[in-house]
């Protein structure tokens, strides 16, 4: 059996998001056949500068391909793209020039795959909202398997990517949230969908003595792990916590693990220690008290599962339907609305220490049955031999022609999402939600 992978960025220095998710996917599903990354030469993505060099190399046993990106994003550029198709009416070709802004555009790679995509049984295209992906599946579409990696942003409401989750042979979802929402959006009820999400390589023993002593940190704390970024909602992060710590008898501090784009508070209970590797991570949850996942937009929280898998409670933002969800069907997880619920679930995964333990090993318990790598393993090559027995009927909807290009009858993709349906998915189906 022969895979690709195509993922926007790849490389053991991008330790979060849909890059990670596409490694370790293609890690695990080469001990079941040969499997090639098809990638940019790009490794940050907000300018989509070409930092490794074009061709091939080997990373953790996996061949690697990688293509130039055309051009590095223009912030400005792309903000102004940005506002037009996601507040305004708008035509299709405004969204087509809106994902050339967003990049990493790199024709080269098309190109590859265009010619190439006979060479593999399946083709599975990482986060649906970028270039590589868009064109890519188009390209490939009798093999193309789209693993969305989508949030409930405005870009899932932009009318381009309708018929890409409709065309391709199947989609490997990250919740049953994210099915529900692109189904609603799309109506590709009858495209062969499962809910997946993604393991993760959890020691079997994170040292946590070790990482206090390393970093030398004492008394209880609770731990944030990821970009620390508004659109991850930290700023309201930083203002709850100092609210908590505003109240001498709440005991927890905070401990912040990653890249940050904002100010850190300047406060003796709020520390960052940048970027950390994997043991240092791991170590470090493994240390803590609770996990906090403050962001608004979720398709599946990594760093809650390898939480739980750790046997650690998680406190997530419940306006996040992922994480809301993901706490439901867990029974490993608080979640607050406002800033008065999230002290008081702090303080009652802080002052409690039954129901700290009962979280932490309902946690495990949810990350056993449903991640275990055995478990996503057997999904993906599920998935595959269903679509081996079944014929590739669907065919990709053209691209837009000249006429439909200039049509300004486009609604804005905000005023899109808010017609989506909203709320955690419980059931087996994922509908069980309320229209906004």
């Amino acid at each position: 059996m022969n895979i690709a992978i195509v993922v926007q960025r790849y490389g053991q220095a991008i330790n979060g998001g849909a890059e990670l998710h596409a490694r370790y996917v293609a890690e695990h599903l080469a001990r079941h056949g040969h499997v090639e990354v098809i990638t940019t030469c790009a490794t940050d993505y907000v300018t989509w500068r070409n930092d490794a060099k074009p061709g091939l190399e080997q990373i953790n046993g996996v061949q690697v391909r990688r293509f130039p990106v055309a051009q590095e994003r223009d912030p400005e550029l792309f903000g102004r793209r940005s506002d037009c198709v996601f507040e305004e009416t708008h035509s299709l070709g405004d969204e087509l020039d809106w994902l050339d802004a967003e990049g990493p555009t790199s024709p080269a790679l098309i190109e590859h795959i265009a010619a190439h995509a006979a060479d593999f049984d399946y083709c599975l295209f990482f986060s649906y909202r970028y270039y590589h992906a868009y064109y890519g599946a188009r390209a490939a579409a009798s093999r193309a398997i789209l693993v969305p990696t989508a949030e409930r942003d405005a870009t899932v409401g932009l009318a381009i990517f309708r018929p890409l989750f409709r065309g391709v042979r199947a989609l490997m979802y990250n919740s049953p949230e994210e099915r529900a929402m692109i189904q609603a959006v799309a109506e590709n009820d009858d495209v062969p969908g499962v809910v997946v999400g993604i393991g993760s390589d959890v020691p079997q023993n994170p040292q946590a003595a070790r990482f206090r002593q390393k970093f030398r940190i004492n008394g209880r704390f609770a731990i944030y792990v990821g970009r620390i970024d508004k659109n991850k909602g930290c700023d309201e992060l930083f203002e709850f916590f100092e609210g908590y710590l505003a109240d001498s008898t709440n005991r927890l501090s905070l401990v912040l693990i990653g890249q940050s784009l904002l100010p850190i508070p300047q406060h003796p209970r709020i520390r960052h220690l940048g970027f950390l590797d994997d043991r240092d991570k791991f170590d470090a949850i493994a240390a803590a008290h609770v996990l906090i996942m403050p962001s608004y937009f979720e398709s599946l929280s990594m760093v809650a599962l390898e939480a739980w898998a750790l046997g650690r409670p998680v406190l997530a933002n419940g306006k996040c339907d992922v994480l809301k969800g993901q706490c439901i069907r867990s029974n490993a997880g608080l979640y607050y609305e406002r800033y008065s619920e999230f002290v008081e679930t702090l303080r009652a995964i802080e002052q409690n220490p039954w129901l700290n333990g009962a979280l932490g090993r309902n946690g495990r318990q949810f990350y056993r049955a449903n991640y275990d790598w055995p478990v996503i393993e057997k999904k993906y090559l599920d998935m595959f031999e269903r679509l081996r027995k079944e014929p590739s009927t669907r065919q990709m909807e053209p691209l837009p022609g000249w006429l439909d290009r200039r049509r300004q009858d486009v609604p804005p993709g905000e005023d899109v999402v808010k017609r989506l349906p909203v709320g955690p998915a419980l059931d087996a189906a994922g509908d069980t939600r309320r229209r906004a």
